[in-house]
């Protein structure tokens, strides 16, 4: 058997996107319940856009991420449990409260290119005790030694553990062979990889980044998430033991968390599915929160918002940029001679 891999689950953290941030904190217990029952390594908690992340501009959440990690932390016996924040998004005061909660681990998240702004909250996660993981988001975007050199500056700051997020879920398994491995070869610490499914690679690319020496990786139970959703951790479990991992996490254990706990909870509209609108977004490697702007904007000038996604796409645009939809349907409107007059 080979060596096992950590095995990351993020139902609790990025399948919030799902369900616009709106498990209640009995929910989440339940679910953390039941993946520990499953060996599950680690569970990550926090609103989708990590602690903090609820508000008017990213979505209220059922309860504080104090609330949340109240009643999870409690279910949880040998599984660690684990925290998201984003500079400019959680607060000091978060990250005491998560570490007094009995948080184990931190992970810091950062934009491909912008792991510079991380080097305080690095450093004051390992003051506190926690592993701190640093992420890569959007690594789609930057060239591997880009990627390298990101992911040298957190492990200068402290990072025991730098992930590559395929954020939009646009990377083929050449692409994250490329990237891993770099990593792999270069770091004196350890690589993780996110996978998300807009292009149906979320497995495939797991392995892929397996193959080349990550050692811990993350999925959701039925893949919830944004888009067509995250790894899917049930398949993941059983895709690693067919493919000789010995994996900690128990295959059955996974699949009845994820029907007989998780899917009791969900309306049909809250399942993730690949459809056009998720290939787009993989295809164009754009975040999801695009595609609404992007369609309305497309109605508003007579542009398949289609072809807003991939220039947006060919220009890096990043979260927080969604300005630019407008900017771009009007040019793209100009252009082809269908502009129409705009609402005031």
């Amino acid at each position: 058997m080979t060596e096992s891999p950590r095995v990351v689950d993020m139902t609790l953290r990025d399948g919030m996107h799902a369900v616009d941030h709106q498990f209640t904190p009995e929910q989440m217990a339940e679910i953390a319940g039941a993946l520990d029952d499953a060996d599950m390594d680690v569970v990550e908690v926090s609103h989708g856009d990590g602690m903090g992340g609820s508000s008017i501009n990213y979505g209220m959440a059922a309860a504080s991420t104090e609330e949340y990690l109240e009643t999870v932390a409690p279910q949880l016996t040998d599984t660690e449990l684990s925290v998201l924040l984003l500079p400019g998004i959680g607060t000091v005061e978060e990250l005491d409260m998560a570490a007094d909660h009995g948080a184990d681990i931190c992970r810091i998240a950062t934009h491909a290119t912008e792991a510079d702004i991380s080097q305080d909250h690095f450093e004051y996660v390992k003051e506190r005790g926690l592993e701190a993981n640093g992420l890569l988001m959007l690594s789609h975007m930057a060239a591997p030694e880009t990627l390298l050199e990101q992911a040298q500056l957190m492990e200068e700051y402290g990072a025991d553990v730098v992930y590559l997020m395929d954020s939009a879920g646009a990377l083929l398994p050449d692409g994250v062979r490329e990237r891993v491995g770099l990593l792999v070869e270069e770091l004196d610490i350890d690589v993780g990889f996110h996978a998300h499914n807009n292009l149906g690679l979320a497995v495939g690319n797991t392995l892929a980044a397996l193959d080349e020496g990550a050692v811990t990786v993350d999925g959701c139970l039925r893949g919830l998430g944004a888009g067509s959703g995250n790894t899917q951790m049930e398949v993941l479990v059983g895709a690693l033991e067919r493919a000789g991992y010995d994996v900690t996490p128990d295959l059955y254990g996974t699949m009845d968390a994820a029907e007989e706990v998780l899917l009791p909870m969900l309306d049909e509209d809250t399942m993730p599915e690949l459809d056009n609108d998720s290939l787009m977004l993989g295809y164009a490697g754009v975040y999801s929160s695009f595609l609404r702007h992007a369609r309305r904007e497309g109605k508003r000038y007579g542009v398949d918002p289609r072809d807003i996604l991939v220039e947006l796409g060919e220009m890096e645009v990043v979260g927080g940029q969604e300005d630019l939809i407008t900017d771009v349907a009007e040019r793209l409107a100009e252009e082809r001679g269908t502009a129409v007059e705009a609402d005031d």
